[in-house]
């Protein structure tokens, strides 16, 4: 581990307060370098196909494939990240998501939303129960299209914390991040997409983790069974609730995942 248990603790305050911690240059570059390598050419066929979940003008939404670079548990069992995770949203949570959000040249600004509902119509103050774990695979800076998000309106109700951004009294604050940065966030923030207006596109990387008994079939990951198979007992346990698949090379066709603001 890279942080102590105190350490931990201070990050999962910070989350608690805010809504999101971000942890600075936590992944090897090299091994992010090797996942921009392999998501360039399924961007590329996914984009000829028409095989993407549209979150915008010129931004696409891509589910990654659970084999080769994309299986790595030094990325999604990382330690420091699940120790953050289970601070804040229980222990023995599930991984139920990996996937990129990618914005290109011509993309716009989203309007502002949440990714989830609130648990309960009339309860908005819950603790955290569905998390996303971003890394870009590039350094994201002000032209290349960062993410916007408020602070601590994960605990507020929707519609109030809507209010309070249109009427000034709530800011979005963009999040510069290296090649390597980390961010743990609760969905439930109000937060948007901006801009990429440069040549290049800017993939963001989303591991979801949820509480144990927290499950939207439309986010899930495909695991291959001989994959599966060759993990470690905490990557399993992490995956006990995604479907196993015989083939991870089947080109998926579409997004099950279509409906993401709230």
């Amino acid at each position: 581990m890279r942080y102590s248990n105190e350490e931990h603790d201070a990050h999962a305050r910070t989350f608690d307060r805010d809504g999101m911690v971000l942890l600075k240059r936590h992944f090897p570059k090299e091994t992010l370098s090797r996942w921009r390598q392999a998501f360039d050419s399924i961007l590329a066929h996914r984009l000829q196909e028409n095989a993407t979940a549209v979150r915008g003008a010129h931004r696409h939404y891509i589910t990654l494939p659970f084999a080769g670079v994309f299986a790595d548990e030094c990325i999604f069992c990382d330690p420091d990240v699940l120790a953050i995770v289970e601070r804040v949203a229980g222990e023995d949570p599930v991984m139920c998501q990996l996937a990129t959000d990618t914005p290109l040249l011509g993309s716009t600004y989203q309007d502002v939303h949440r990714d989830t509902p609130a648990l309960f119509d009339d309860v908005a103050e819950t603790p955290s129960f569905q998390l996303a774990v971003n890394f870009p695979l590039c350094d994201v800076t002000a032209d290349n299209g960062p993410f916007e998000t408020s602070l601590g309106t994960h605990r507020m109700d929707a519609e109030e914390a809507l209010r309070a951004y249109l009427a000034g009294q709530i800011s979005l604050h963009a999040i510069p991040m290296e090649l390597g940065d980390v961010m743990i966030r609760d969905v439930r923030a109000l937060h948007r997409g901006t801009p990429n207006n440069t040549d290049s596109p800017r993939p963001m990387v989303v591991i979801g983790y949820s509480r144990s008994w927290y499950f939207r079939p439309e986010v899930h990951i495909d695991v291959p069974r001989d994959v599966f198979q060759q993990l470690g007992p905490r990557a399993k346990r992490l995956l006990r609730y995604m479907p196993q698949v015989d083939d991870a090379g089947t080109v998926q066709r579409g997004e099950s995942y279509l409906k993401f603001a709230y």
